[in-house]
């Protein structure tokens, strides 16, 4: 089993991804919005190129290889392969990402936008993963692992890097989980007392069925966020730094639409709905903060088609 990166791991990635990656900002939209009496910060990682957080580690890993002439090569929902295609082409290189049927036309599109072949595999995540590896040993491409790799999560836990930096003081922070990769990085580069609040859907809930067996175990994957949050079982890398830290909450698809809808109604703030489900847990009472907790709130994603939030 790879080892779970440490303080020197998101350190050299700190240095790798300079002038790289957005810093992205934090907002305070105030006391009442989403209708939660208590202000949060919002830090909005939907703001970064490529519409997410995954371009962290996917710079990291590119950029802690030498890079084989065949390029890169990813499986993903969708947002995973935008953030490879990105850093391909801000490399020079070529790249393949390998997709299931649930993934968005919006994401699919604009993976091929960037450069990179798509190939449309089986219906979720796990049969585009298989397709990819199978592919990669025949071209030797540097195989990108969406959330199940040191390098990944090193590049993730910058995120945690600046949002220490830009929140003087941390109590909570809460973000959505699919495979791990984030809230792993996460964990990685805060301080323990910090309280990790890790979210998911309730139709696909990977990092929640591990903490109740004791152990990673495959889940049935649906609902309106699976192309971002689909993974069927938690990574091994990201179960050693969330084992034992991190608090599990589910939401509904109806909370995380809400959700979505209020980021967007009180803030204007486009995000899909992965993106939004870390607000779900806040804005339908899952999730209790003290009257004096500082909570940060993690908006992860916005590749969506924004059409439907405009009335």
């Amino acid at each position: 089993m790879d080892h779970a990166p440490d303080d020197t791991d998101v350190s050299s990635a700190v240095e790798r991804l300079a002038g790289l990656v957005r810093r992205t900002p934090v907002v305070f939209p105030g006391p009442g919005a989403f209708g939660v009496a208590k202000e949060l910060a919002l830090k909005l990682e939907c703001l970064q190129h490529a519409g997410s957080f995954k371009v962290r580690g996917s710079f990291n890993t590119a950029l802690a290889a030498e890079l084989p002439d065949s390029g890169l090569i990813a499986a993903s929902g969708g947002n995973h392969g935008i953030a490879v295609a990105h850093v391909a082409r801000s490399l020079g290189v070529g790249a393949e990402v390998f997709v299931p049927g649930v993934s968005s036309a919006v994401k699919v599109d604009r993976i091929r936008a960037l450069g990179a072949t798509v190939h449309v595999v089986g219906e979720l995540y796990d049969d585009a993963q298989a397709a990819c590896d199978e592919r990669a040993a025949e071209t030797h491409a540097l195989n990108i692992h969406p959330y199940d790799a040191p390098l990944t999560v090193a590049g993730q836990a910058t995120l945690g890097v600046e949002l220490l930096q830009q929140v003087d003081v941390l109590d909570t922070v809460v973000v959505a989980v699919g495979g791990g990769g984030l809230a792993a990085g996460l964990a990685a580069a805060l301080p323990s007392h910090v309280r990790m609040v890790c979210v998911e859907p309730e139709t696909s809930r990977c990092l929640s069925a591990a903490i109740e067996a004791g152990h990673p175990i495959p889940v049935e994957v649906a609902g309106v966020a699976a192309d971002s949050l689909g993974a069927k079982t938690i990574g091994a890398v990201p179960w050693q730094l969330l084992a034992d830290r991190a608090e599990s909450v589910v939401v509904s698809d109806e909370a995380i639409s809400a959700a979505r809808r209020r980021l967007w109604d009180d803030a204007r703030v486009v995000a899909e709905h992965g993106g939004a489900t870390a607000l779900a847990a806040i804005t339908s009472g899952m999730v209790e903060l003290g009257p004096d907790e500082r909570t940060a709130v993690v908006v992860c994603g916005s590749n969506t088609d924004p059409r439907d939030l405009v009335d």
